[in-house]
């Protein structure tokens, strides 16, 4: 066998094995075995499967964040030519025919490694969508489409296996070379159907570029921090109040859907930080039929800790009538209600003494619960005007108050399970 050949089967060995192949210490040892480190097996495996598991809890929280940097893949394809082209035979090769198959079959070797090993790291540290916060699955399934993650990550692998696998092939066949020319025509057709089944799969790279900034894109959510999530149907109003409350600067026009997505502000208030989110508006319709953006609304009240800050719009402005958006509220909150609760009726500055009725709205229904939230929306809730600062004071009042009940219910979460954690430990499982 050539040294190339064992340079490639080498490579292919996965580092763990490499560490902890064991060995017969003697036939006379009755069949005692050891390793061939000095850390027993047990104990190795033992380490390597507490850090896969520490290393999915981190991938929990954050995970978008930790995603790494994706180069082009006609970046990487130039990068790898040009290193491969720099590599010389063996020094002390006297025969020329044997010094050009021991560099030819090196090129490809390196080839093989240079555009191997990143899709390799790549698949490494893309996570496991099984594995990621429920939260951001969630924002995978509905930014990116339901599999198409899984679909790239799987298409980056099989090219991983092909360049490996054809770049293997060519560099044994050129090592087997008989004369000087036919290890060069065996280096450049070996060089040539590499860089083919990389430039017809490198598709898969540019989309997992693609993916990788997406995700980067997505707002950091602390787990940790009470979080204030603006509910409604679409142009109530939301913006506008993430503006007055937080640091965010949402896009405001008078169209539906003008959030398009998880928008992320903060408040900092006795010096303590909050979180805001401005969600995409609600509209009145079953599960099935809601769109992307409404999906997203529903998944961070899903699975974030936060407090509602519903808001209403009973002037007629946003498009929605006051009887759909009653609708909608009775439904959330029967589903949401064990979230912390504010309501607040915005524009009231427009608000007229009789209630705004749609064309769609039956003028005639004598549901005492509805038209009492036609003229001032639900119990409790604070009128609020942004236009002329009505109100404005006592909602950040208000707000405050219901994040700092938020904290306290996130601290007595972390401590049940802390306990928990003891008492798990103390009866040994």
């Amino acid at each position: 066998m050539s040294r190339a050949s064992s340079l490639f089967q080498l490579w292919q060995i996965p580092p763990s094995r490499i560490l902890t192949r064991s060995y017969n210490v003697s036939k006379g040892s009755k069949g005692v075995n050891t390793t061939g480190s000095y850390v027993p097996t047990i104990l190795v495996e033992n380490e390597r499967k507490q850090k896969d598991k520490s290393s999915e809890q981190l991938e929990r929280i954050g995970a978008f964040q930790k995603l790494p940097m994706v180069m082009p893949s006609v970046d990487i394809l130039y990068s790898a030519l040009k290193k491969a082209r720099r590599v010389f035979p063996t020094t002390g090769i006297a025969n020329i025919a044997k010094r050009e198959r021991n560099r030819g079959a090196k090129q490809l070797d390196a080839l093989m490694k240079e555009l191997a090993v990143p899709l390799r790291t790549y698949l490494e540290n893309f996570p496991k969508k099984s594995n990621l916060h429920p939260y951001e699955r969630s924002l995978i399934e509905l930014t990116l489409g339901d599999g198409n993650y899984e679909e790239v990550l799987g298409k980056v692998d099989s090219l991983r296996k092909k360049v490996v696998s054809v770049g293997k092939e060519h560099a044994s066949l050129c090592a087997k070379s008989l004369s000087k020319r036919e290890a060069e025509e065996r280096l450049s057709e070996g060089m040539k159907r590499v860089e083919e089944i990389f430039n017809h799969g490198g598709k898969a790279v540019d989309d997992l570029l693609n993916i990788a900034k997406t995700l980067r894109a997505m707002p950091v959510v602390d787990l940790e921090t009470p979080t204030l999530c603006l509910v409604g149907a679409p142009n109530v109003g939301k913006s506008s109040l993430v503006r007055v409350l937080s640091t965010g600067k949402p896009e405001i026009c008078n169209y539906p859907f003008t959030t398009r997505g998880i928008l992320m502000g903060h408040i900092v208030s006795n010096y303590q930080n909050f979180q805001v989110t401005d969600t995409p508006g609600l509209l009145k319709r079953c599960d099935e039929d809601r769109n992307n953006l409404e999906k997203l609304t529903l998944a961070v009240l899903s699975h974030l800790p936060t407090a509602i800050l519903y808001v209403h719009d009973l002037s007629g402005d946003c498009g929605t009538s006051s009887s759909d958006q009653f609708i909608i509220y009775k439904e959330i909150k029967e589903r949401f209600s064990d979230h912390l609760w504010l309501d607040v009726v915005s524009k009231c500055d427009l608000l007229q003494d009789s209630p705004v009725l749609f064309i769609t709205e039956d003028a005639d229904d004598n549901d005492v619960e509805l038209l009492k939230y036609r003229k001032s929306g639900p119990d409790g809730a604070l009128h609020v005007s942004v236009k002329n600062e009505v109100g404005l004071s006592e909602l950040k009042g208000r707000v405050q108050e219901l994040l700092s009940s938020q904290m306290a219910r996130i601290q007595a979460q972390k401590s049940d399970q802390a306990v928990g954690k003891v008492s798990l430990l103390e009866t040994g499982f």
